[in-house]
């Protein structure tokens, strides 16, 4: 269903929202829109223990301009708006935010029939201005954003001189998502060519300017392909309906401009993701969802491939091959969509096939699967074009120490072993894997997974083998109200802690929209710093 604008902010705002005291809160909370009141059948409450106010999801959609869905049956709402996707499910303490856990103080509960969200946190991911005022507990939101006060000028710096393509060295990328028209192509280029070709010229020109030298571009979004394939269906993002032709091969062009400039492309492939919901209507004839359905497993409202069965994970090293095969890329690169870190994953009937007696629990038998697939495709890939580099980008804690005392010192609500089935380690251990791009997503004084912590954590799982560390770094939490992010200096610091060891390569950050709009003054800051390597 679709809302107004006005009213997402509404939801993320009440999230701010500080404690009071009892007597206080037995007076209604008022929320005002840029000065319009908005009414709700059931009115806002906070939650005294962690101090978040909740707010109906249904004040949201019919007044926000965000889309939101309920999923009943996972418990489980969404909130997409300008490119920017949350689900949150009853009880459980993280979301998924564009891919990635981020946790909770509170999650969606019910009350009076009705599903309220916390306000706070949806705020801080849709970037609201938020006003409290506790004697008369108001809130106030701002649907745009506030003008920042003038700084002086940046000094105009010329680019760093890119890594030429292949080069390991300092590498300094960009993740770039196709999946919903995220940074490339705009959904207002559906069916214009020149259009996408000029948004991707324009992306690539900019983001070398700030000092970047390669890029990953999201080529396989969900089970579809951002070029011709004759195993899988042209993706819906670049024109609106999966399966119909674009009229070029974008593939080859960003290709092509992309080593004109001396940068490195890296093809980056959902591995695992079959769809981003589990409406199979819209879905082209050859979509795997279509000609292999007994391969499916729907785990909170996503169809993923089953990675239990050893067919479909051939099926989906065949059409990461057919790219290698054609393509002059420079790398192979996987996310972290490997098990969902979320929801339940039925596959009990594929264990008792596959699994059964020869592992000590499904937990073992999972992981040996990805294990499995990810030692495969290396072997494909270079038995081919060994000079493809093949990366994955895993969940940036491996294991709690808490858990296993040779994991990471941090408090991780999800980590990459016990809920992705993801055994990062095995995996560079026996070189199955040419760089680990971890997604230490947090600052270096957010305690539960502190980025100093891990950035040397994993620095000591890679020394002394052939596997090369990058980090990957994440500007979009920049002006959010989580700890650490309040100033682009927290990135710059961060890439100086990366030169204390001499096993980070590189960087990559999350994502090419987010470096775009320049948060509290980035861009000047990256180029400055990069200038003066």
């Amino acid at each position: 269903m679709r809302m107004p604008k006005w009213f997402v902010f509404i939801l993320l705002a009440a999230l701010c929202l500080p404690v009071v005291s009892a007597q206080a809160q037995t007076q209604e909370i008022s929320i005002y829109l840029d000065g319009k009141q908005i009414h709700s059948d059931v009115s806002p409450y906070i939650l005294p223990q962690v101090n978040i106010t909740m707010v109906p999801l249904r004040v949201i959609s019919e007044n926000l301009g965000a889309d939101v869905f309920w999923d009943d049956r996972n418990q489980t709402a969404t909130i997409i708006r300008e490119g920017t996707v949350i689900a949150m499910t009853m009880n459980q303490t993280y979301a998924i935010v564009n891919n990635n856990s981020i946790p909770l103080d509170a999650s969606v509960q019910n009350r009076q029939g009705r599903t309220m969200v916390p306000l706070r946190f949806v705020s801080e991911q849709l970037g609201l201005q938020v006003g409290w005022d506790q004697a008369t507990r108001t809130i106030t939101l701002q649907s745009g954003t506030a003008t920042p006060a003038p700084q002086p000028a940046a000094p105009t710096v010329p680019a760093p001189a890119p890594v030429q393509s292949g080069s390991a060295h300092d590498l300094r990328g960009v993740w770039i998502s196709t999946v919903y028209n995220l940074d490339w192509p705009s959904s207002g280029s559906y069916g214009n060519v020149e259009k996408q070709k000029q948004e991707y010229i324009q992306l690539l020109n900019e983001l070398q300017d700030m000092g970047m030298n390669a890029v990953f571009v999201q080529v396989r979004p969900a089970s579809d392909a951002l070029y011709p394939s004759s195993l899988v269906p042209w993706s819906k993002y670049l024109t609106g309906t999966q399966g119909k032709d674009p009229g070029y091969d974008p593939l080859a062009f960003m290709i092509e401009e992309t080593h004109k400039r001396g940068m490195q492309f890296h093809a980056w492939f959902n591995p695992f993701r079959a769809t981003t919901d589990a409406d199979t209507n819209s879905l082209a004839a050859n979509h795997v969802a279509k000609q292999h359905p007994e391969w499916m497993v729907n785990s909170s409202n996503k169809l993923y491939i089953n990675p239990g069965i050893p067919e479909a994970r051939q099926h989906i090293i065949a059409t990461i091959m057919e790219v290698v095969n054609r393509y002059d890329i420079d790398g192979v690169h996987l996310d972290d969509y490997f098990y969902p870190s979320n929801g339940v994953f039925p596959d009990d009937t594929t264990f008792q096939a596959y699994g059964g007696s020869n592992f000590a629990n499904k937990a073992e038998w999972r992981r040996y699967n990805i294990n499995q697939f990810v030692q495969q495709l290396d072997q494909s890939i270079k038995s081919v074009k060994p000079q493809v580099q093949f990366g994955i980008s895993p969940f940036g804690v491996w294991r709690n120490i808490a858990n296993d005392q040779s994991g990471s010192d941090t408090r991780a609500g999800v980590t990459a072993y016990d809920h992705m089935h993801a055994d990062v380690r095995t995996w560079i251990k026996h070189g199955w894997i040419d760089y680990v791009a971890p997604q230490i997503y947090w600052s270096m004084t957010f305690s539960a997974a502190q980025y100093d912590k891990l950035v040397t954590w994993w620095s000591n799982e890679v020394r002394g083998t052939d596997v090369t560390l990058y980090i990957g770094h994440a500007p979009y939490k920049l002006g959010t109200t989580e700890t650490g992010w309040q100033s682009a200096q927290e990135i710059i610091n961060q890439l100086k802690y990366n030169t204390l060891h001499p096993e980070v390569k590189g960087s990559i950050f999350f994502s090419a929209k987010d470096l775009r709009k320049n948060p509290l003054g980035l861009i000047p800051e990256l180029k400055q710093y990069y200038q003066s390597r």
